[in-house]
C-alpha cells in the first residue's frame, strides 16, 4: 500500500501543478465581479440578460478613436440591452498610462463617453485579471487566444457567454460587428 501511496504523489503534485495553471472553470462571466473606474465592486451578474461588448480601451494608441464609435453603438443599442463595457489597460506600448480619474476625465472630456469604465487593468500576462483570463480561453478556436493589442472586442451574449471576438482594427461601426450585436440583441 505505501509502494502505490509513493507512487501516486508525484501525480497527485502534477495534478495539482496542472489544475493552478488552468483558466478560469467559470460557466459565464456572471460568476465574475470587477472593480468600476470610480472604485466600485461590479458584479458582472448585474448584467444577466444585456448583451455586452467588453473592450480592452488605452487612451493614447493609434485606434483611440474608437471611443466614438463604440459611443455611438452604445447610444443606438442601449434601449434595446446593449451595454458597451471599457476595461482600460496599459498592456501594449504603455498607451494607457494614466490614473482611474484621468481616463475617466479623458474619456469625458474627449469622446463624451458615457458607457461603463472599470478599473485599469491587465488583459495580458501573469498578472491578467480572472474576466479575462476567461475571455481569452473559450473553448472556440476562433476566440480563443492572446489579446493582440489594445481595443479588442467581446461580444457577450445575454446568457453570459462569449459570442464574438473582433480585433483591433476591426471599428466597431464595421457592419461585421454591427450585424453580431444585432443577432446577438434578437437571440433568447
Amino acid at each position: 500500500m505505501k509502494r502505490i501511496v509513493c507512487l501516486l504523489i508525484p501525480f497527485l503534485l502534477l495534478a495539482d501543478f496542472a489544475m493552478a495553471e488552468k483558466p478560469d472553470s467559470a460557466e459565464s462571466i456572471y460568476e465574475f465581479s470587477v472593480t468600476d473606474i470610480e472604485g466600485k465592486t461590479v458584479d458582472l451578474a448585474d448584467y444577466r440578460g444585456k448583451v455586452l461588448l467588453i473592450v480592452n480601451v488605452a487612451s493614447q494608441c493609434g485606434v483611440t478613436s474608437q471611443y466614438e464609435t463604440l459611443q455611438a453603438l452604445y447610444e443606438a443599442g442601449k434601449e434595446r440591452g446593449l451595454v458597451v463595457m471599457g476595461f482600460p489597460a496599459n498592456n501594449y506600448g504603455g498607451q494607457e498610462p494614466g490614473t482611474n480619474k484621468e481616463i475617466a476625465e479623458f474619456c469625458t472630456t474627449e469622446y463624451a463617453v458615457t458607457f461603463p469604465m472599470f478599473s485599469k487593468v491587465s488583459v495580458d500576462g501573469e498578472d491578467q485579471i480572472p474576466l479575462f483570463r476567461y475571455l481569452t480561453s473559450a473553448e472556440n478556436p476562433d476566440i480563443e487566444g492572446p489579446i493582440g493589442w489594445n481595443f479588442e472586442k467581446f461580444l457577450v451574449g445575454k446568457d453570459g457567454k462569449l459570442r464574438r471576438r473582433f480585433d483591433s482594427n476591426t471599428d466597431p461601426g464595421d457592419d461585421s460587428v454591427v450585424e453580431a450585436v444585432v443577432e446577438a440583441l434578437k437571440a433568447e
